[in-house]
């Protein structure tokens, strides 16, 4: 496995997903590692640039326009504009969210790619029922209907090689670990702000005179469907706010 030049922007690997995969698991995992070891010292912007130079496109973003959706859009914004932002719409996303899509993707000149079930949220409700009241299980088909399946088809259908996401380790536990940079479904997974925490998003968003969603001002720490996310009450984790406390993951991020 070839290595970068060495420069203010540290050490990255030069390869595609696929040699990476051919690796023998020890090798491969070292590799990563190795790789993360340089990028950990980077800004998001270092990140994003050396991403860019390095890992092979085609790129793509994935963002849910969540509480702190501006930052990762704007980001990029500044860096590679015309990159391909991927929304998986469930159809039961809040008014808000909507609303908040449409005003980043104007301010910011968005290209948004929208990536929906084959299915309608009525035609599912029909068929089977009102999943996300069916417990882990029924979640999970949710989520794999609504979101992974979706999602699968967007990076096929767009052959990204390196997809970006605005995922923090302060959001959960289940992102406590998570690395800069990783191999998800066969491309490249890239979080240039991984590390930041909520007062550093806070920093950036007035810095660059950016909103949170607008639920944020209600009292909402966490945004995906309107009948999965409940507002944050006083000894609530962040994760407890989403599918009733039972998970924290739509499925997007996994695996």
């Amino acid at each position: 496995m070839s290595s970068g030049k060495t420069g203010k922007r540290g050490s990255y690997v030069r390869t595609r997903s696929n040699a990476l995969n051919a690796l023998p698991k020890v090798e491969r995992i070292l590799a990563l590692a190795e790789t993360n070891a340089h990028w950990k010292s980077l800004t998001p912007k270092g990140v994003w640039r050396g991403a860019l130079e390095n890992l092979p496109g085609n790129y793509v973003l994935s963002s849910s326009f969540g509480i702190q959706a501006a930052v990762s859009l704007h980001l990029v914004n500044q860096i590679r504009p015309d990159i391909p932002v991927i929304l998986t719409d469930t159809g039961y996303l809040f008014p808000e969210t909507y609303q908040f899509i449409d005003e980043l993707t104007d301010k910011l000149k968005l290209n948004l790619k929208v990536y929906r079930a084959a299915e309608s949220a009525a035609w599912q409700e029909a068929r089977y029922g009102k999943l996300w009241e069916q417990g882990v299980e029924g979640i999970e088909k949710y989520n794999e209907i609504n979101k992974v399946e979706p999602m699968n088809r967007a990076l096929k259908e767009l052959n990204a090689q390196t997809w970006f996401a605005g995922l923090r380790r302060e959001q959960s536990g289940s992102r406590a670990t998570l690395p800069v940079l990783a191999v998800q479904r066969g491309v490249f997974k890239v979080l240039p702000i991984i590390d930041w925490d909520n007062r550093t998003v806070y920093q950036y968003l007035q810095k660059h005179g950016l909103k949170y969603h607008p639920l944020w001002d209600q009292g909402y720490l966490s945004v995906g469907d309107t009948h999965t996310t409940r507002k944050w009450e006083p000894g609530m984790a962040e994760e407890e706010t989403r599918f009733f406390g039972l998970k924290r993951e739509c499925g997007l991020h996994e695996g």
